[in-house]
């Protein structure tokens, strides 16, 4: 039998080949990073008695200008990412939109204008969010007049509603007893709230003032008339605990966004006084200020807090670690900076000759580092550390704050991230590498992009590393600032650019990325 033909073959599809990817992917960067990518770093800029800012009083409106960009410019330079300017020392104002007068530290006589008339609150936010630092609204509770010698302008509070007023220690206090009176403060807030583009409103440790030797704060009458069955010492706290609220209230009817944060006295209550309290044995502000701080962390009344621990790792009475440590237990869901006493630096003396060693106040900063749940700290105050005493400004500069923070966002007051950036684009340049992109839509919320951030990485990334605060190139100031030089790229290396926006409460959108290959795009570009 004749054996079947063989079956033709089909002829070999010709298969064009995929272009090859010369581009390698990087190794995965498994470093650790060398700070905190989020981290709320702040100086106090005290204007009572000229302590910080202007250098004297009665100076020309351009001279405190001056003097005010040049104190931004150094602290933007050290690596501090927020100033807490005080705006309110003594039923008064650094600012125009005031029910109360012009400050005497500002001009030399209260009630008088600054020449050439300028509103000091709006230069101040307009310089400082032009450096991407927040401005914290710094604000004293109980102070109507500073001593004896202070200035009083025609119609000020303290000569038109004298019952409100307590004399104590050389000074008039508010009676913040009386409801009428803890209104007026809280009016106070809302006023700058809603004229001003502040980021929070900060108060000190100022609550009921510290005890005068041979003094009695006279209260009676305010205690007879509202004290509600409660003790008076109960009855102050009760009244400094309304007044928080209010205040808190205030500010959340206005611009819920704006941050409320308060910076207490150290010690809450010693442990011999309440197994609550911490292993110290110096002043306390329950019983003493009459402020339940721990009470305003746990229950969530503020945003943030600030605890003064101006003392040294090994202080008799009242060591920094253990208050940190007690401090950390205790600040609930909050957010918890610590505030380190920079005006102590070098000047222990005999009693504190810990303040003497440059390595105190650096290791102050990286022990509050590495205790969770704080994620900043603040500084008292600008002038210490502009005079860079044992040189701790040099420290954080060089070393601690080395690298650029971003400010931690606040999830119970908007957790929604922004919109990624649109349309991310990069092209060489003789210059460098030029990228640029669109603002995003709107998010859900209707908030737009405050700001951007760019970082760098060598080579093509399969993941980014963008919780390490060493890739971030640059932050670009302003929603419609979209377009960055860089002028540091090696146009022999390849870069992988990722750029994040975020909102005015610093939640960080998805990333956009982009390979860059200067040599190639030059080449491109120029045609060869």
């Amino acid at each position: 039998m004749p054996k079947p033909a063989p079956k033709k073959q089909a002829p070999p599809v010709a298969v064009k080949p995929k272009p090859a990817d010369t581009v390698a992917f990087e190794p995965l960067d498994q470093s650790v990073a060398p700070s905190p990518k989020r981290e709320f770093r702040a100086v106090w800029i005290a204007t009572i008695d000229n302590i910080d800012w202007p250098s004297k009083k009665g100076l020309p409106a351009e001279q405190q200008q001056a003097e005010y960009r040049a104190l931004l410019d150094g602290q933007r330079q050290a690596g501090f990412n927020a100033v807490v300017v005080q705006i309110r020392a003594a039923a008064d104002a650094f600012y125009a939109k005031s029910m109360e007068p012009w400050s005497e530290w500002l001009t030399g006589q209260q009630g008088l204008a600054p020449s050439p008339f300028y509103d000091p609150l709006e230069f101040m936010l307009e310089e400082s969010h032009n450096r991407g630092m927040e401005f914290h609204a710094w604000l004293n509770l109980d102070r109507g007049t500073f001593s004896r010698r202070a200035t009083i302008a025609p119609g000020h509070i303290t000569t038109r509603k004298p019952e409100w007023f307590l004399s104590y220690g050389e000074r008039k206090l508010f009676n913040l007893g009386m409801p009428v009176v803890r209104t007026y403060v809280a009016s106070l807030v809302a006023n700058i709230v809603r004229n001003y583009d502040v980021d929070g409103i900060h108060f000190d440790d100022y609550f009921y003032p510290y005890a005068v030797a041979g003094q009695t704060l006279r209260d009676d009458e305010a205690y007879r008339a509202n004290y509600n069955g409660m003790s008076k010492n109960d009855w102050r706290r009760s009244n400094i605990d309304k007044l928080i609220l209010e205040i808190r209230d205030s500010i959340y009817a206005v611009k819920p966004h704006v941050k409320f944060g308060v910076s207490p006295f150290g010690i809450w209550k010693n442990a011999a006084s309440d197994p609550e309290g911490s292993a110290t044995s110096g002043g306390q502000a329950y019983y003493d200020l009459y402020a339940d701080t721990r009470k305003w962390a746990l229950e969530g009344w503020v945003d943030y807090m600030v605890p003064q621990i101006y003392f040294t790792h090994d202080h008799p009475r009242a060591p920094y670690r253990e208050l940190v440590d007690w401090w950390t237990r205790n600040a609930g869901e909050r957010h918890l900076y610590i505030g380190h006493g920079a005006y102590r630096v070098g000047k222990g003396g005999q009693r504190e000759p810990s303040w003497n060693n440059p390595t105190q106040m650096p290791n102050q900063v990286r022990y509050a580092r590495s205790m969770k749940p704080t994620l900043g700290s603040v500084y008292f105050s600008a002038k210490s550390l502009r005079d860079n005493p044992l040189g701790i400004r040099d420290s954080l500069q060089n070393n601690l704050y080395k690298y650029p923070a971003l400010i931690p966002p606040m999830t119970w007051k908007d957790s929604l991230a922004p919109e990624p950036v649109r349309d991310l684009k990069a092209t060489a340049t003789p210059s460098g590498v030029e990228l640029f992109w669109h603002e995003p839509a709107p998010a859900a919320d209707g908030d737009r992009a405050r700001y951007y951030v760019v970082y760098r990485f060598e080579g093509r990334q399969r993941q980014f590393r963008t919780d390490n605060p060493q890739y971030i190139l640059t932050i670009c100031q302003g929603e419609s600032n979209t377009r960055f030089l860089d002028k540091t790229a090696n146009p022999n290396k390849r870069y992988t650019y990722v750029v994040t926006a975020f909102d005015k409460l610093h939640n960080e959108s998805r990333e956009a990325a982009l390979l860059v290959n200067p040599v190639a795009q030059e080449a491109a570009r120029s045609g060869k």
